[in-house]
């Protein structure tokens, strides 16, 4: 995902019952927000700045670069 994106859920979807697939790696670009689980393959890898409403579950590893994750309740 490119840097400053976001993706929002609207229409009273909530984060914990979103689950989003990737074959590869993942990464969220620099002051991107993203919202719901992702499901990686390999990699997923957060960029400064970059935040998350939701899971990250990665085969390989997942990465933080100075940031905290929101774990949707």
């Amino acid at each position: 995902m490119s840097s400053a994106v976001k993706i929002i859920l609207s229409g009273g979807a909530q984060a914990k019952n979103i689950f989003w697939q990737a074959s590869g790696a993942v990464t969220l670009g620099t002051t991107s927000h993203f919202e719901g689980n992702i499901l990686g393959q390999s990699d997923i890898n957060l960029q400064t700045g970059a935040s998350i409403n939701g899971r990250m579950l990665a085969q390989t590893a997942v990465t933080l670069q100075m940031r905290a994750v929101v774990v949707p309740k």
